[in-house]
């Protein structure tokens, strides 16, 4: 392979799937930053992340309701969805048979869970709106489905591509996210529902935070991968002589 328009059709799907989970996360964390700037007295500790998303002025849960950026989080939310479930999609049909059909089935639903939890987190606002309404619960749901789906996705795939021993690191780290993830958004459910020792804004960017740093880390890591595959070491071997067989 000389240069990247040089690449099979295995190794674009790669890339692709890589950008998708870049872009995801890049766009997401600088949504949530400028809305969260925009959001008079906004805690990153405190508040929840779907505060950015209301977009009514109002008090929901003790907490003060302000945030005029709340169109820039939602289109996030659902861009994030929709390009986190493709990236996915495009690494599985990379991987084809190297991967068991049940496992790739298996990470497209928990990626298309991801995605769609997503996208009904950017469409249903929480709020009083929706409060105590089928609307409301539709957003629980819609971030359960984002946070769990997302995590598993990142814990599956790093299993799978453990066995590959350049990714083999990449692939334990990626479990190890998926897991923190989990362990916070159970830790959200029972602290912040008792005691609430930590805030519920820790724990929930804890559980969404792992999904963002797998999806940087799995799109960085395949990019490097490629990279080094059309690397001038790569170019030399592909370009040298064949050797003269040995008399």
């Amino acid at each position: 392979m000389e240069e990247s328009g040089a690449m099979d059709p295995r190794q674009r799907r790669l890339r692709a799937a890589a950008w998708c989970w870049i872009v995801a996360g890049v766009a997401y964390l600088a949504a949530e930053a400028a809305a969260a700037s925009a959001f008079p007295g906004y805690s990153y500790a405190t508040n929840y992340i779907s505060d950015l998303g209301i977009p009514d002025v109002e008090t929901t849960g003790g907490r003060a309701i302000d945030s005029p950026l709340h169109l820039v989080i939602n289109v996030a939310f659902v861009l994030h969805g929709v390009l986190f479930a493709t990236g996915t999609a495009l690494a599985v049909a990379a991987a084809g048979t190297a991967v068991s059909t049940s496992r790739r089935t298996a990470l497209g639903v928990l990626a298309t869970a991801h995605g769609v939890g997503n996208v009904l987190v950017g469409m249903v606002h929480s709020g009083q709106t929706h409060a105590g309404t089928a609307l409301g619960v539709l957003h629980g749901v819609g971030a359960g489905l984002a946070i769990v789906g997302g995590n598993l996705t990142a814990v599956l795939g790093g299993v799978t591509v453990r066995r590959v021993a350049v990714f083999r690191r990449v692939g334990a780290a990626l479990v190890s996210l998926g897991v923190l993830g989990i362990v916070a958004v159970v830790a959200l459910l029972i602290d912040g529902a008792t005691t609430e020792v930590v805030p519920v804004g820790v724990w929930e960017r804890a559980s969404v935070y792992a999904i963002t740093a797998s999806e940087l880390l799995a799109g960085f890591a395949i990019l490097r991968w490629l990279r080094r595959l059309g690397g001038p070491s790569a170019r030399a071997r592909s370009a040298a002589p064949p050797a003269r067989p040995s008399r």
